[in-house]
């Protein structure tokens, strides 16, 4: 167990019912480390299918809600991604978390907001039906792909270069933070762990877990931390991760699914009995 215990800890892009969905992994981090706020910053899901959940995917759902329970003292905030859509209203009663569009908080007298970031992506906004085909697709390379996935993740991430997905949603948000006199701005969306700095307005991306080496976000007094879990063991570096412009930022800042659906249908059966202990949650526009 880690022994620090962070103010938050914020990851995004899950994309659970996809097959290069990274879940097992990202559920063993969030049992490991300790955190007084979890913010799942959007795209938790991959789309609408339910049936595409394997045993890791719903065991991960199943963690979330034990988080959730006050008596462990987390606040579990998740903030709506483009393919969270349709899901959350009924998934955030079933996991017992709060939904928010957007997500606002204060902490040591600096004041941060969390939006998944498919807000300032033009292209996303406005091809929506291409944006879904584009899905099925993808969809169909990772069932076809090999095991590791490497033509589906190598796909994802020329996407996101070929459209210039990190620079466009780094430069929307740094622009949405000085509107909303934010210090610090955090988003997901482009699967692209990055940090910019903008006069004196902190940008940062939680990349994303389907990815071969997923990353997620620390904030405590220390700073903001990108951590990278490489899938052997969970390393934080303080290497360099490089922004749109080709230049370098430290990542310490300011200091398969291959199961069986028997399988999966016991896990499902196990949530769902959890799950109807409680339905109390709450769908919200904007945090503190």
């Amino acid at each position: 167990m880690d022994p620090a215990v962070y103010d938050t800890l914020i990851l995004s892009d899950v994309h659970l019912g996809a097959e290069t969905s990274r879940a097992r992994e990202a559920t063993r981090v969030l049992k490991e480390k300790r955190f007084r706020r979890l913010i799942l910053l959007g795209d938790i899901f991959a789309d609408l299918n339910f049936g595409r959940l394997t045993k890791e995917h719903w065991k991960f759902l199943g963690y979330i809600r034990k988080l959730s329970n006050p008596k462990r003292g987390v606040e579990v905030v998740w903030v709506e991604g483009n393919h969270d859509t349709g899901l959350t209203d009924i998934m955030s009663h079933l996991v017992g978390v709060r939904v928010y569009q957007e997500y606002a908080w204060n902490y040591l007298g600096l004041r941060h907001r969390a939006i998944h970031g498919h807000q300032f992506d033009n292209v996303g906004i406005n091809n929506m039906r291409l944006n879904h085909l584009g899905t099925l697709c993808y969809f169909q390379i990772q069932k076809l792909d090999f095991k590791n996935k490497p033509i589906a993740r190598m796909i994802d991430r020329l996407n996101t270069r070929w459209l210039r997905l990190s620079p466009k949603v780094a430069s929307g948000a740094l622009a949405h933070a000085r509107f909303h006199q934010a210090d610090r701005i955090f988003c997901g969306h482009t699967h692209d762990a990055m940090h910019q700095e903008r006069d004196g307005i902190h940008y940062y991306n939680s990349g994303a877990w389907v990815d071969a080496k997923p990353t997620y976000i620390t904030i405590d007094q220390e700073g903001v931390r990108i951590h990278e879990y490489d899938g052997r063991e969970e390393r934080e570096q303080d290497g360099d991760i490089s922004d749109d412009n080709g230049s370098s930022e430290e990542r310490f800042d300011h200091r398969d699914s291959g199961e069986e659906r028997s399988e999966d249908d016991s896990a499902i059966a196990a949530f769902a009995d959890e799950a109807g202990l409680s339905a109390d949650a709450e769908y919200e526009s904007v945090g503190r």
